[in-house]
């Protein structure tokens, strides 16, 4: 019987470990022949998409420096106090139409009302109109008393409401459009609800719009009065940063492409209308119609010295709102788009390579997935597969110079890269997600959540002194 238990024993222990010989002989089949091909095709494929950021960044460096080395920024090119100057003295100030969209904007509509109206303008050439498309109807009286309170101190403001948000905010400019009292104007601004304007906004962009008649929108760029609320804001402000300073400026001094930023910027009306208007399919109504005016032939003007203060979201789910509706938006754009750039006579080849290429599958595509597949999911996967190796320019170089280049055009904050880096690799993930929504046109595709304000309003206390009583009455017409 003893026996009989032993050999019983030694037939199990048998049995065992021939189940973990198979066990490791499959485990190492499917390792060799399925996950360790399938990872250095993953690698080879970020490779490649890496090299394309690569190109796309060291060239917008290489442009950028030739354009501060030999000061060849457009819009320098016209002399903008001359312009101001013949502006005035021929009495040729053109009408101009001040948009400012909002929803439920409780803690700003104040300030960017107040901004507004306090723009140096001649007031009998000028309508500020304020399209409220709030669902509270306590607030809605509030914007109404502030739109009152500055028709009383003589400005011409015009306050629009509608009974839905078709369109939401392209549908509220579109509609705004259409009010018989903008037939005389020429041009319109835009501004969001939290966005200030300094008084001489439109002396530092119109003139630009009258020296050069093929010129269809003139953007400036955003200064942020919260950066320094808090870690969030201050790495959004470094993002935000190279994206003004470099990818904008690029566009504009290359005559390439450059996407309209939704605000702070002046549009020919003749532009929009030439356009097609403003269109609802995606989140991002403003590069929707930027192509569209693009492929028309109209030119635009970034002026990077003249910016507007604006607020950042200083709450992670307002900020990752946000991004969803910029990554997914342009992702969903190129798919309804690209036959339609394709096949535009208007524009030369190049700059519709450029637009596919450069703007959209580069820079609205790639940078996100690389950042997320790569660094956040293929990279950490080949320290554990040794027989996967990455090359150090793959590895080391090349995420080194992207970095440096994406954040040396914020010299204050250089100190938090690492913090950056990671938040990046965080926000890789939803934004790819997006993208992927925006390409496949899934449900989430035309998502829109309006990003939370909170005001900041002590912080800009100071910045909004200059805007408290209207710099003109009714019948004035003087220049800054």
């Amino acid at each position: 019987m003893r026996n009989l238990v032993l050999e019983k024993s030694e037939v199990r222990v048998m049995n065992m470990t021939n189940n973990n010989e198979c066990y490791h002989a499959w485990k190492s089949m499917i390792r060799g022949q399925v996950f360790v091909p399938l990872l250095r095709l993953a690698v080879l494929l970020c490779s490649v998409m890496s090299i394309m950021l690569f190109i796309e960044r060291v060239y917008m460096a290489i442009v950028i420096l030739c354009v501060k080395v030999f000061g060849k920024k457009r819009y320098a090119r016209y002399k903008l106090e001359a312009l101001k100057e013949d502006v005035e003295l021929n009495k040729i100030h053109p009408m101009v139409l001040v948009q400012i969209p909002m929803y439920n904007e409780k803690e700003v509509y104040k300030l960017s009302i107040g901004a507004a109206c306090g723009l140096s303008w001649p007031s009998h050439r000028l309508i500020v109109q304020v399209l409220d498309d709030s669902t509270n109807e306590v607030l809605r009286e509030l914007v109404e008393i502030e739109c009152l309170k500055w028709m009383e101190k003589g400005v011409n403001v015009k306050y629009e409401t509608r009974n839905n948000r078709n369109g939401y905010k392209a549908g509220a400019l579109k509609e705004g459009l259409k009010k018989k009292y903008v037939g005389d104007c020429e041009f319109v601004a835009i501004f969001d609800a939290d966005f200030q304007p300094e008084e001489d906004f439109l002396w530092r962009t119109v003139p630009f719009l009258l020296e050069n008649p093929e010129l269809g929108l003139v953007q400036a760029r955003w200064k942020f009065v919260n950066a320094d609320e808090c870690l969030m804001t201050r790495l959004q402000e470094m993002s935000l940063d190279y994206h003004f300073t470099i990818e904008q400026e690029v566009g504009s001094s290359t005559c390439s492409f450059f996407g309209f930023n939704g605000t702070a910027g002046v549009w020919r009306i003749q532009a929009i209308d030439d356009a097609g208007g403003w269109k609802d399919r995606t989140t991002v109504e403003d590069m929707d119609l930027a192509v569209r005016a693009s492929l028309k032939g109209w030119k635009f003007a970034f002026v990077g010295d003249l910016a507007v203060r604006n607020e950042l979201p200083s709450t992670f789910k307002a900020y990752r709102y946000q991004q969803h509706r910029w990554s997914c938006g342009p992702a969903n754009l190129i798919r309804k788009m690209t036959k339609e750039i394709i096949f535009c006579e208007k524009v030369s080849i190049f700059k519709r390579l450029h637009l596919i290429y450069s703007f959209f599958f580069v820079r609205k595509i790639i940078a996100h997935w690389v950042t997320f597949l790569f660094y956040c999911i293929v990279f950490p996967t080949t320290v554990l597969v040794p027989e996967v190796h990455l090359t150090k320019p793959i590895a080391i170089y090349i995420p080194v110079t992207v970095t440096i280049l994406n954040t040396i055009c914020t010299p204050r904050s250089i100190h938090l890269v690492i913090f950056w880096i990671l938040f990046e690799n965080v926000m890789s993930l939803h934004r790819t997600k997006a993208a992927i929504i925006g390409l496949l046109e899934a449900n989430r595709a035309n998502e829109w959540v309006v990003t939370e304000k909170l005001g900041n309003t002590m912080k800009q206390k100071n910045n909004t002194k200059a805007v408290k009583k209207s710099r003109f009455r009714v019948g004035e017409s003087q220049s800054p």
